[in-house]
Protein backbone atom coordinates (compact mmCIF):
# COMPACT_ATOMS: atom_id res chain seq x y z
CA UNK A 1 0.00 0.00 0.00
CA UNK A 2 1.69 3.25 -1.25
CA UNK A 3 1.72 6.28 1.04
CA UNK A 4 -0.46 8.18 -0.88
CA UNK A 5 -3.67 8.09 -2.77
CA UNK A 6 -5.28 9.39 -5.43
CA UNK A 7 -8.93 9.54 -4.27
CA UNK A 8 -12.04 9.69 -6.30
CA UNK A 9 -15.14 10.12 -4.51
CA UNK A 10 -18.36 9.18 -6.44
CA UNK A 11 -22.12 7.84 -6.88
CA UNK A 12 -21.90 4.27 -5.96
CA UNK A 13 -23.01 1.80 -8.82
CA UNK A 14 -25.43 -1.73 -8.50
CA UNK A 15 -21.56 -3.48 -9.26
CA UNK A 16 -19.51 -1.49 -6.56
CA UNK A 17 -22.21 -2.99 -3.57
CA UNK A 18 -20.41 -6.65 -3.76
CA UNK A 19 -16.78 -4.57 -3.67
CA UNK A 20 -18.10 -2.91 -0.73
CA UNK A 21 -19.36 -5.85 1.11
CA UNK A 22 -16.08 -7.22 0.79
CA UNK A 23 -14.20 -4.43 2.64
CA UNK A 24 -12.46 -5.34 6.25
CA UNK A 25 -16.21 -4.11 8.24
CA UNK A 26 -14.17 -4.67 11.46
CA UNK A 27 -12.93 -2.36 14.34
CA UNK A 28 -11.31 -2.38 17.69
CA UNK A 29 -12.53 -1.12 20.79
CA UNK A 30 -12.11 -0.69 24.26
CA UNK A 31 -15.19 1.34 25.29
CA UNK A 32 -18.91 1.29 24.89
CA UNK A 33 -21.84 3.18 25.50
CA UNK A 34 -23.37 1.83 28.39
CA UNK A 35 -27.35 2.55 28.28
CA UNK A 36 -28.68 3.36 31.85
CA UNK A 37 -32.35 3.69 32.49
CA UNK A 38 -34.18 5.00 35.69
CA UNK A 39 -37.83 5.54 36.45
CA UNK A 40 -39.51 7.34 39.55
CA UNK A 41 -43.37 7.85 39.59
CA UNK A 42 -43.02 11.39 37.95
CA UNK A 43 -39.94 11.04 35.81
CA UNK A 44 -38.12 8.28 33.31
CA UNK A 45 -34.16 8.90 33.02
CA UNK A 46 -31.64 7.58 30.03
CA UNK A 47 -28.23 7.99 30.50
CA UNK A 48 -25.29 6.87 28.51
CA UNK A 49 -21.98 6.40 30.01
CA UNK A 50 -18.80 6.00 28.82
CA UNK A 51 -17.47 2.21 29.98
CA UNK A 52 -14.11 0.79 29.49
CA UNK A 53 -14.11 -2.84 28.84
CA UNK A 54 -11.85 -5.13 30.41
CA UNK A 55 -9.73 -5.88 27.43
CA UNK A 56 -10.28 -4.34 23.95
CA UNK A 57 -12.89 -6.17 21.37
CA UNK A 58 -13.15 -7.12 18.10
CA UNK A 59 -16.34 -6.27 16.50
CA UNK A 60 -17.94 -6.38 12.81
CA UNK A 61 -19.90 -3.46 11.68
CA UNK A 62 -23.60 -4.89 10.56
CA UNK A 63 -23.06 -4.26 6.86
CA UNK A 64 -26.28 -4.93 5.09
CA UNK A 65 -26.84 -5.77 1.14
CA UNK A 66 -30.17 -4.50 1.14
CA UNK A 67 -29.60 -1.08 2.79
CA UNK A 68 -27.01 -0.88 0.13
CA UNK A 69 -29.27 -1.59 -2.51
CA UNK A 70 -31.96 0.45 -1.43
CA UNK A 71 -29.65 3.53 -1.74
CA UNK A 72 -29.25 2.93 -5.36
CA UNK A 73 -32.58 4.57 -5.66
CA UNK A 74 -32.07 8.42 -6.87
CA UNK A 75 -34.00 9.33 -3.85
CA UNK A 76 -31.18 7.93 -1.43
CA UNK A 77 -27.34 8.05 -1.73
CA UNK A 78 -24.69 5.73 -1.97
CA UNK A 79 -21.44 6.80 -2.16
CA UNK A 80 -17.60 5.11 -3.01
CA UNK A 81 -14.43 6.21 -2.05
CA UNK A 82 -12.47 4.90 -4.82
CA UNK A 83 -8.31 4.71 -5.66
CA UNK A 84 -8.32 6.93 -9.05
CA UNK A 85 -5.21 4.90 -10.11
CA UNK A 86 -6.76 1.43 -9.73
CA UNK A 87 -10.84 1.79 -8.47
CA UNK A 88 -10.13 -0.38 -5.71
CA UNK A 89 -12.84 0.69 -3.30
CA UNK A 90 -11.70 1.86 0.06
CA UNK A 91 -14.72 3.32 1.71
CA UNK A 92 -18.70 4.11 1.40
CA UNK A 93 -21.43 5.69 2.61
CA UNK A 94 -25.39 5.40 2.11
CA UNK A 95 -27.89 8.01 2.55
CA UNK A 96 -31.84 7.53 3.13
CA UNK A 97 -33.76 10.61 1.78
CA UNK A 98 -36.86 11.54 4.42
CA UNK A 99 -38.26 13.93 2.28
CA UNK A 100 -41.09 14.71 4.94
CA UNK A 101 -39.30 15.68 7.59
CA UNK A 102 -36.20 16.73 5.46
CA UNK A 103 -33.29 14.55 7.00
CA UNK A 104 -30.33 12.63 5.13
CA UNK A 105 -29.94 9.45 8.09
CA UNK A 106 -26.94 8.77 7.26
CA UNK A 107 -27.02 4.60 7.39
CA UNK A 108 -23.83 3.56 6.70
CA UNK A 109 -20.01 5.31 6.57
CA UNK A 110 -17.51 2.72 6.14
CA UNK A 111 -13.89 3.01 6.13
CA UNK A 112 -11.98 -1.02 4.95
CA UNK A 113 -9.72 -1.26 8.17
CA UNK A 114 -5.92 -0.51 6.29
CA UNK A 115 -7.54 2.98 4.90
CA UNK A 116 -8.20 4.39 8.64
CA UNK A 117 -6.91 7.47 9.77
CA UNK A 118 -6.47 8.81 6.42
CA UNK A 119 -9.22 11.53 6.51
CA UNK A 120 -11.18 9.36 4.37
CA UNK A 121 -14.13 9.02 6.30
CA UNK A 122 -14.24 12.90 7.05
CA UNK A 123 -13.75 13.21 2.96
CA UNK A 124 -17.03 11.36 3.22
CA UNK A 125 -19.10 12.60 5.86
CA UNK A 126 -18.45 16.07 3.62
CA UNK A 127 -20.00 14.73 0.82
CA UNK A 128 -22.93 13.54 2.98
CA UNK A 129 -23.47 16.94 3.99
CA UNK A 130 -23.38 18.45 0.49
CA UNK A 131 -25.52 16.04 -0.77
CA UNK A 132 -28.37 16.39 1.87
CA UNK A 133 -27.72 20.39 0.89
CA UNK A 134 -28.60 19.65 -2.68
CA UNK A 135 -31.63 17.25 -1.87
CA UNK A 136 -32.89 20.30 -0.01
CA UNK A 137 -32.13 18.42 3.52
CA UNK A 138 -32.15 20.07 6.95
CA UNK A 139 -30.58 17.89 9.40
CA UNK A 140 -28.02 14.84 8.98
CA UNK A 141 -28.58 12.15 11.58
CA UNK A 142 -26.01 9.47 11.92
CA UNK A 143 -26.65 6.35 13.41
CA UNK A 144 -24.15 3.92 15.39
CA UNK A 145 -24.33 0.98 17.68
CA UNK A 146 -23.82 1.56 21.87
CA UNK A 147 -21.25 -0.70 21.31
CA UNK A 148 -19.15 1.11 18.00
CA UNK A 149 -17.22 3.64 20.07
CA UNK A 150 -15.05 4.12 17.54
CA UNK A 151 -17.78 5.33 15.32
CA UNK A 152 -19.72 7.35 18.44
CA UNK A 153 -15.97 9.05 18.53
CA UNK A 154 -15.72 9.66 14.69
CA UNK A 155 -19.61 11.58 14.66
CA UNK A 156 -18.60 13.62 17.72
CA UNK A 157 -15.12 14.78 15.68
CA UNK A 158 -17.05 15.23 12.34
CA UNK A 159 -18.74 17.67 14.39
CA UNK A 160 -22.51 16.18 14.83
CA UNK A 161 -23.96 16.03 18.52
CA UNK A 162 -25.80 12.91 20.39
CA UNK A 163 -29.40 13.56 19.30
CA UNK A 164 -31.19 10.44 20.69
CA UNK A 165 -31.82 6.57 20.58
CA UNK A 166 -33.99 3.48 19.96
CA UNK A 167 -33.98 0.49 21.53
CA UNK A 168 -33.69 -2.70 19.64
CA UNK A 169 -32.87 -0.84 16.24
CA UNK A 170 -30.70 -2.47 14.55
CA UNK A 171 -31.47 -6.51 12.99
CA UNK A 172 -29.37 -7.94 15.44
CA UNK A 173 -31.77 -5.93 18.18
CA UNK A 174 -28.58 -3.45 19.20
CA UNK A 175 -29.35 -0.05 20.57
CA UNK A 176 -28.57 2.94 17.92
CA UNK A 177 -27.67 5.98 19.04
CA UNK A 178 -28.03 9.23 17.13
CA UNK A 179 -25.83 11.92 16.00
CA UNK A 180 -27.44 15.07 14.16
CA UNK A 181 -26.54 18.21 13.13
CA UNK A 182 -28.39 21.07 11.32
CA UNK A 183 -27.11 21.94 8.00
CA UNK A 184 -28.58 25.35 7.99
Amino acid sequence: MSNTLSLLIRDGVKTDIERCLALDHTYHTEYVWQMRSSQESDHHQITFVRERLPHQITLEYPHNESRLQAALSSQHGFVVAANRDDDEILGYLSLHNDPVYRIAYLQDIVVSQPYRNKRIGMRLINVARQWSREHQLMILTVEVQTKNYPGIAFCQQSGLTFSGYSDHHFLNQDIAVFFSQSLR
